[in-house]
């Protein structure tokens, strides 16, 4: 009954991780390769690309469930179609959490509730992507 209750935990596991590997849009990518999941990746192993890197940090995210995020030119990589799709994972991790997204692609911040303009080390415009966009003279342009 033991092992049961183990193996029934490990199901749930490999669910999770998939579902969120899924999510941030790298599950094709594992399943193309030989080994799956279970490929070894790094020196060692598979060398990954910097969004495929990025799509795996994301899925890690989704699994931890954090209550602070930190994104740091998350999507940066991806193309446009990627980008958005992961962008829609972001969103539905960022639920409940204080998320901070660091970003020079306007649309990766488009949606957040409140977004903040650096020049220089400077902070030069805050408010809403709807709020800023309207500002002739702005920084967000």
């Amino acid at each position: 009954e033991m092992m049961e209750n183990q193996e029934k935990e490990s199901d749930k596991l490999i669910e999770a991780i998939v579902a969120s590997s899924k999510r941030a849009q790298i599950h094709p990518f594992i399943m193309d390769r030989n080994k799956g999941y279970h490929e070894q990746v790094g020196e060692r192993g598979l060398k990954l690309s910097g969004g495929e890197k990025q799509r795996v940090a994301i899925a890690r995210a989704l699994m931890k469930r954090a209550k602070i995020l930190c994104f740091d030119e998350a999507t940066s990589a991806l193309d446009t179609q990627t980008e958005h799709e992961v962008q829609q994972a972001i969103n539905d991790v960022s639920k409940g959490a204080t998320t901070l997204i660091i970003a020079h692609r306007l649309s990766t911040v488009q949606k957040c509730d409140k977004i903040i303009v650096i020049k220089h080390g400077v902070i030069v415009e805050e408010g809403t992507h709807a709020e800023l966009i309207e500002r002739e003279d702005g920084y967000y342009q």
